[in-house]
């Protein structure tokens, strides 16, 4: 079972900061301008930890994963930050709005304790690359500490969590932020006894789905191998680094949004005639380029876009089923396997792949000549992801995009005292 425990979250004091100016997004979400940004609205930004600079003349021992456990040692030291005096869990509220609609996500943060993924009750939906897992594995080891939450749901149709992170919100928040693109998170402790024993007692048969944070997790598990091997410990004697910080959510709660993220290709073999091979399998429709492409794919599972650089036509693909043998049967259905299996992989012969949100910035990259192609995909759904993780099948990288963030440094668990 899911081993859910409360914990002494480090938060910042805000009599000592404007909460604002210190939390920030995700590290993968930061551009470089931003992060410049992101320093210069404060020297407690807690970028500076989770995702800092590097400097000329950095070495092994000075470095941008150094100068962050410096920060957070001297951050704890001067009261910036503080560690709550009782183990709890911390409700967690986003308002925002999408597309006109104003919505909201409750969870809550707490600590989950480490399993290999897909062999116990913990699901990864995602493939995921090296290069961001040795990043956060550096960070990791030098600061002993996670600064941003793993994006995790549950499914539960009880939803006695969801009637008390309700009654929660309705009272006044320990912390309030909008973030750059105006959503709201505020933050709650719950350090009483019976409110901590019902999110225990109701997540301890559920199973956990990963939803953003792979290269965390997988981190998390790396580090517990490491420090388990470096003092010789077993699993049966629990230590700080077996449990991983997360924000949980109530897949079955409304307010759960993901966005799509499109598909650009950088080159097509001049031997593959495109609208033959496409035929086969899909039905083709001619669109005119001002078309609202979006609102035409719009809720209609196996349809995607298609835009192309030799000229101002975009095409309608509805997928006409078959032809996925291979894939396993659940997920024959799911709009970024054929995209990727089907269209990428088989008919265009592709590997060099760009990625984009924003569909008008992936056709001025296909007009502009930096790529050939670009496709377009409605969002994942949610039932897509948990049907894909109990397949024990990951989904293409950045198959999801799940909106809006938590926020980095909201709270941090340290796992030393001492940090």
């Amino acid at each position: 079972m899911a081993e859910i425990i409360p914990f002494r979250g480090i938060l910042y004091n805000v009599s000592k900061v404007s909460i604002e100016d210190v939390l920030a997004p995700p590290y993968d979400i930061i551009t470089p301008g931003y992060q410049e940004e992101l320093y210069r609205k404060s020297p407690y930004n807690i970028v500076r930890i989770d995702f800092g600079k590097e400097q000329p003349g950095d070495n092994q021992k000075e470095n941008k994963y150094t100068r962050a456990r410096k920060y957070l040692k001297e951050w704890i030291s001067n009261g910036v930050l503080a560690e709550s005096e009782r183990p709890s869990f911390y409700a967690y509220e986003m308002s925002y709005s999408i597309d006109g609609e104003e919505k909201r996500l409750n969870g809550f943060l707490g600590l989950v304790k480490l399993e290999e993924l897909g062999k116990g009750k913990i699901y990864p939906h995602e493939c995921t690359h090296s290069k961001p897992k040795q990043d956060r594995l550096n960070l990791l080891r030098t600061c002993k500490a996670n600064t941003s939450p793993i994006f995790s749901l549950y499914k539960s149709s009880d939803k006695r969590v969801s009637t008390l992170l309700s009654r929660i919100t309705r009272t006044r928040p320990c912390v309030e932020a909008v973030d750059p693109v105006g959503a709201i998170h505020r933050l709650w402790q719950i350090d009483g006894r019976k409110d901590t024993g019902i999110i225990k007692k109701e997540l301890g048969d559920k199973d956990i789905f990963i939803a953003d944070g792979h290269h965390r997790y997988e981190t998390a598990l790396e580090f517990q191998k490491e420090m388990n091997s470096e003092l010789r410990t077993q699993n049966s004697n629990l230590n700080p680094w077996d449990y991983v910080l997360m924000f949980l959510a109530n897949m079955l709660d409304e307010g759960l949004t993901i966005l799509p993220t499109h598909r650009l290709v950088k080159e097509i073999p001049e031997d593959i005639n495109i609208r033959i091979r496409l035929s086969e399998y899909f039905e083709i429709e001619p669109v005119k380029a001002d078309f609202d492409i979006a609102k035409r794919m719009s809720g209609r599972r196996c349809v995607f876009g298609f835009f192309q650089n030799r000229n101002e036509m975009w095409y309608l693909l509805k997928y006409k089923g078959g032809n996925l043998s291979e894939v396993h049967p659940a997920l024959r259905e799911i709009d970024v396997i054929i995209l990727h299996d089907l269209i990428l992989k088989k008919i265009l012969k592709v590997v060099d792949i760009g990625y984009e949100m924003d569909i008008n910035k992936a056709l001025d990259k296909v007009r502009s000549g930096e790529f050939c192609a670009a496709l377009f995909l409605n969002p994942t759904k949610v039932e897509d992801v948990e049907r894909a993780a109990l397949s024990s099948v990951r989904m293409p990288p950045k198959s999801t995009y799940f909106y809006p963030k938590p926020l980095t440094g909201i709270v941090i668990n340290s796992f030393f005292d001492s940090c």
